[in-house]
C-alpha cells in the first residue's frame, strides 16, 4: 500500500469512527470523491477535537495556529502527516481553495473566544466559517454546472448549522455558550435566565418557531443546489440535507423541547432516509 493510499485509509477510518450523520451521506459518492471528502472531514475533526479538548483556551488557540501552519505546508507540497498528505492530494485534484479550510479554523477560534451573539449577522459570520465553508469545500469535490451552486451550498450549510444550534441548546448551555441571537430573544420576551432554567412558555415557543422557520427557508434554498450537480454527486448533499431537515422536523414535533433529550435519528431511520433520498437523487423523476 502506497503512502498516499494509507493516508486516505487513515482518513476513512477516522471518518467511519467519528462522522455519525455525515458518514451515511458520504457513502453515496463515487470512491475518488468519497475519499477526498474523508480527508476534508478529518481536517475538520482535527479542529473540533482541539476546541473540545482539555487544553487551556490559550493553548487551544496555539494548537489551531499549528493547524494553520500544517495546512500551509500541505498546500506548499510539504505535508508532514498522513492526514495532510491526503488533504493536499484532494485539494489538488479538486482545486479546493486553501481559504475555505482557513475559514474553518477561524470558525473554531470563534468558539474559543465568543460565547454569545448579539444578532443574526454575528451568528451568520460564525455559521459561515464553521459550516458554509465546509459546504464550499464539498462543492469543489462534487463538481457543479453553475456558479449559483455556491450560494445554494452556503444556504444548505447554514440550514444544517442552524439545526445543530437548536438541537444542542442544552449541551451548549452547559459549555457556557448561547447561539440564539440575543436581540431575537429580547424581541420575543424570552430571557437568558429563562433559557438556563429550561423554561418552555409562550415566548419560548414563539422564539423557537421563528428559529425553525428560518432554518427551513435556508433548507428550501439549499436544496436548489441539487439540480446543479451530477446525479452521482447530488446524493451526498441530498442525504445530508434530508437527515438534518428530519432533525428539524422532530424538534418542531416535540413542541421545541430541546432541554430534556437530545433530538436525533436512530440508525434505522438514518438508513431509511439515506436509501430513499439517494434513490430519488439518482432517479429524480420518481
Amino acid at each position: 500500500m502506497s503512502e498516499l493510499t494509507e493516508a486516505y485509509e487513515e482518513c476513512r477510518r477516522i471518518t467511519l469512527r467519528e462522522a455519525k450523520n455525515f458518514y451515511y451521506a458520504f457513502i453515496t459518492l463515487p470512491r475518488r470523491k468519497r475519499y477526498a471528502i474523508y480527508a476534508a472531514y478529518t481536517f475538520c475533526r482535527i479542529c473540533d477535537d482541539i476546541a473540545d479538548g482539555d487544553q487551556a483556551p490559550d493553548a487551544k488557540l496555539g494548537s489551531l495556529q499549528d493547524v494553520r501552519e500544517d495546512l500551509a505546508r500541505a498546500y506548499a507540497g510539504q505535508a508532514q502527516s498522513p492526514v495532510y498528505l491526503a488533504l493536499a492530494d484532494a485539494a489538488s485534484a479538486y482545486d479546493i481553495p486553501e481559504q475555505h479550510f482557513r475559514d474553518v479554523v477561524t470558525g473554531v477560534e470563534m468558539d474559543l473566544t465568543k460565547t454569545s451573539y448579539q444578532d443574526f449577522d454575528e451568528l451568520y459570520t460564525y455559521c459561515y466559517h464553521v459550516a458554509c465553508a465546509v459546504g464550499l469545500v464539498c462543492l469543489q469535490v462534487f463538481g457543479y454546472s453553475n456558479d449559483k451552486a455556491k450560494d445554494y451550498a452556503i444556504d444548505l450549510g447554514l440550514a444544517m448549522q442552524l439545526t445543530n444550534i437548536l438541537r444542542d441548546v442544552e449541551e451548549d448551555l452547559v459549555r457556557g455558550r448561547v447561539y440564539i441571537p440575543q436581540d431575537e430573544m429580547d424581541r420575543f420576551g424570552y430571557t437568558l435566565d429563562d433559557l438556563r432554567a429550561g423554561t418552555m412558555n409562550g415566548p419560548f415557543t414563539d422564539l423557537m418557531a421563528f428559529q425553525v422557520e428560518r432554518a427551513r427557508r435556508h433548507f428550501d434554498e439549499g436544496f436548489r443546489l441539487l439540480p446543479l450537480l451530477s446525479a452521482r454527486s447530488r446524493g451526498c448533499p441530498a442525504v445530508l440535507g434530508a437527515i438534518y431537515r428530519r432533525i428539524l422536523e422532530k424538534i418542531e414535533a416535540r413542541s421545541y423541547n430541546v432541554f430534556q433529550e437530545r433530538v436525533s435519528l436512530g440508525r434505522g431511520e438514518k438508513g431509511w432516509v439515506t436509501l430513499r433520498t439517494w434513490v430519488k437523487s439518482l432517479l429524480p423523476t420518481l
